[in-house]
């Protein structure tokens, strides 16, 4: 056992470990942050809420520059717009942090987040698996199609004559309001305070389905702007004594190697399938808050763990399947060559 002076908890240090590395796997394929796992788990481990909040923030962090370094070299990040969306997420979490804070004075902390997650985790899950079903039931060709193509609500967002406008050519957005920049950014910064999360999964979603970003852009671009996000939301959840840094720190060192394979995978993974799991994830994470708000916590701590296990391995084996397959291939063509 680790004993947590600042948290005053004693937690399994090898637990904390692999959560590092499952929730690296997930963040890097993903693009997010992985709080929705980490800080529910950290709570049924024993952290106090406001204290699993702050370590999961600072846990982030750091991996959010592991994260962010790995999808760059890919060209997976769009930085002026990661830019601007981690800079004004800042403004949000300080407000999310606030109402955290005030919760916890009124005793009230635990059981409203948890609510808040259930109802977010369930609503976007459940939405990206409607969106996925539908895909798998149109023909080979406009599968295709769909996978280059945007949302109609993407259209409407760009169509909207609010200005100033923006562009962001890396991700192919030629004119947006900046006002919805602005009011996107600052939502998911409170998310961020208030349920201590990077606001991925509801940021990754957003930039997909509201300005229209490829699947892994969205991914890459999201990192980035939980790094920018998340260095300000460390600090203040730090100078209110929330963190413990030795807990952060052991899970930084398992997501540092976990996010090296999680963004591996999406070079050879389609995007809509990047979805279908993501969406599973999320589900998975809001059945086991929902076990832990009708005090099934050992059971909600099982599943949580189980379903990161169980997730990151898939994308590990995905991973090892397509390299071997593409190997297999450049093999077989390089005798071809030979042989002529």
């Amino acid at each position: 056992m680790l004993h947590l002076p600042i948290a005053n908890a004693d937690v399994n240090a090898w637990a904390l470990l692999l959560i590092g590395f499952c929730v690296g796997v997930l963040g890097g394929f993903f693009g997010i942050g992985g709080a929705f796992i980490v800080t529910p788990t950290l709570n049924i481990l024993g952290f106090p809420m406001a204290f699993a909040i702050g370590t999961d923030i600072a846990h982030i962090f750091g991996k959010s520059i592991v994260a962010s370094y790995k999808h760059a070299l890919l060209r997976h990040v769009d930085f002026k717009l990661g830019l601007i969306m981690g800079v004004l997420s800042m403004s949000g979490l300080s407000l999310g942090k606030q109402a955290v804070l005030y919760l916890e004075k009124i005793g009230q902390v635990g059981p409203t987040v948890r609510t808040v997650y259930i109802i977010l985790l369930f609503s976007v899950g459940l939405f990206m698996i409607w969106e996925y079903n539908r895909y798998c039931q149109l023909p080979e060709k406009q599968k295709q199609e769909a996978e280059r193509s945007i949302s109609k609500l993407a259209r409407w967002m760009q169509r909207v004559k609010i200005g100033p406008y923006i562009s962001f050519p890396a991700s192919n957005v030629k004119s947006v309001s900046i006002w919805i920049i602005v009011f996107l950014g600052i939502f998911a910064g409170f998310l961020s305070g208030f349920l201590g999360v990077g606001g991925g999964f509801v940021r990754v979603p957003v930039l997909i389905y509201f300005l229209g970003l490829p699947t892994v852009m969205a991914v890459g671009t999201d990192l980035f702007s939980i790094l920018i996000s998340n260095s300000w939301g460390a600090y203040i959840y730090a100078i209110s004594g929330k963190v413990e840094i030795i807990g952060a720190l052991v899970m930084v060192v398992g997501a540092a190697v976990g996010v090296q394979i999680g963004s591996a995978a999406t070079v050879y993974v389609k995007g809509m399938k990047i979805r279908l799991y993501f969406a599973i994830t999320l589900l998975l994470a809001g059945t086991a808050v929902l076990l832990k708000q009708l005090l099934l916590a050992a059971l909600a701590g099982y599943l949580m763990m189980m379903a990161a296990v169980i997730l990151s391995g898939s994308i590990i084996v995905m991973l090892i399947r397509a390299v071997n397959r593409d190997t297999c291939q450049r093999q077989q063509k390089n005798s071809l060559n030979s042989s002529k």
